[in-house]
């Protein structure tokens, strides 16, 4: 039987909880929006952390954006990915969490609202082995703050999780980590233990998710204790 402290799985948002990318975009954002004769403000910028980028897309339509829904993320995504090309700013700790949870043989994978493109650049950029498969914003028909990319990312792991361990995977021994309110609103309705970690946006104490300022210095144990006190009971 699974014990109540063995951790199964982490799920790891990108932006703005593994890599900083979020200067990125908004750099990119307000460029394309002064392109167009526009404006743009850090106010608009933070409406759009971690949403769906057909979302995004809208909101800088709205600012005189006249380009349709997937040019505008084709080339904000390049630019980003051009961007990560050069330099990856990489959160403080999340390197050294998926470093010990792979020493330790827990599995992980990524669930982001960014296209394949970036998700992938990203991924590769890291030892062979730590994130398992990437879910994101173009594999689902839903962004977060839905939970379907949870659910896919999930039930995909899940597929041979008791072939390789001998336990079924539990959604109540798996960790989903974000940085956004529509991140932990997907994470938590998909009924994974939630850690936040805000960034660019403060996140309501709810009692739906626990909250780290940071992830430097967090641990593998740090991780275990989270699921013992859980606070809040998983969806159904």
């Amino acid at each position: 039987m699974v014990g109540m402290s063995e951790l199964q799985a982490v799920f790891w948002d990108m932006d703005g909880t593994l890599v900083d990318t979020e200067p990125y975009w908004i750099e990119s954002e307000y460029e394309l929006v002064k392109a167009h004769g526009g404006s743009w403000s850090e106010e608009q910028a933070h409406l759009m952390v971690g949403q769906a980028l057909d979302y995004s897309a809208s909101l800088l339509q709205q600012a005189g954006v006249r380009m349709g829904t997937q040019q505008i993320i084709e080339l904000l995504t390049a630019q980003v990915v051009a961007k990560c090309a050069e330099n990856i700013p990489w959160r403080p700790g999340a390197r050294d969490l998926l470093a010990e949870l792979q020493a330790e043989q827990i599995r992980a994978a990524m669930v982001t609202m960014s296209f394949t493109p970036l998700a992938a650049a990203i991924h590769q950029a890291l030892p062979a082995g730590q994130l398992e498969f990437i879910v994101t914003g173009d594999m689902v028909t839903k962004g977060k703050p839905d939970p379907e990319a949870y659910h896919v990312a999930f039930e995909k792991m899940a597929a041979d999780h008791q072939d390789r361990t001998g336990a079924p995977l539990e959604r109540s021994r798996c960790i989903a980590i974000e940085d956004s309110v529509p991140g932990t609103a997907a994470a938590a309705a998909s009924g994974m233990v939630t850690l936040a970690v805000p960034h660019y946006t403060q996140l309501p104490e709810t009692g739906q998710w626990h909250i780290f300022d940071s992830l430097h210095g967090a641990r593998v144990e740090d991780l275990r204790r989270l699921l013992v006190h859980d606070p809040a009971p998983a969806a159904a």
